[in-house]
């Protein structure tokens, strides 16, 4: 195969976005070593625990935990369906059902020294072929869930993150 031919068969089955992200890890991986190349690959980044989030802070507490995917008020849904569930997990119909807050309510319930955990800022990210919304869940602790250090993220007012959940739209990306 020429080097024509091979650049020609290169450029058909990528895209200029794939092609340069390609060219870029092999220069990282010439100049750094494997190592650093590997951390940097796509599937390493998306490897986490809920696409889009690739840092450290783990899910808050869900029935489908560590997939805490919540509707725009901050109440659980299936992760994979949307439909709204329970505390339990179980399909919400009835208001005899107990449904609370994932962020306000069942963080603040089973981490008291939370203080009064609100959802801050967050970001948006293409999954699946849809805008997918990250919240932080933000406290007055100084510790996350994950038992270490809590980081600011994009909490206000001396909050810190203390967990996340996201919000599936509609939106196409």
């Amino acid at each position: 195969m020429t080097l024509e031919s091979a650049s020609v068969a290169l450029a058909s089955r990528t895209t200029r976005r794939s092609l340069l992200g390609r060219m870029g890890t092999g220069f990282v991986a010439l100049v750094g070593g494997p190592l650093v190349a590997v951390a940097l690959s796509p599937q390493r980044a998306a490897a986490y625990h809920v696409c889009g989030h690739t840092y450290t802070t783990n899910s808050c507490p869900h029935p489908f935990a560590p997939h805490t995917r919540v509707d725009r008020f901050g109440y659980p849904v299936h992760p994979h369906h949307g439909y709204p569930v329970d505390d339990r997990g179980d399909i919400y119909t009835s208001r005899a059902q107990t449904r609370r807050r994932v962020c306000q309510e069942v963080v603040a319930k089973k981490y008291p020294l939370t203080g009064n955990p609100r959802y801050g800022g967050g970001w948006s990210r293409c999954c699946k072929g849809r805008i997918r919304r990250i919240y932080d869940c933000c406290s007055y602790s100084d510790t996350r869930i994950n038992g270490d250090a809590s980081v600011r993220g994009y909490c206000h007012k001396g909050r810190k993150v203390f967990c996340i959940a996201y919000r599936d739209t509609e939106v196409r990306c």
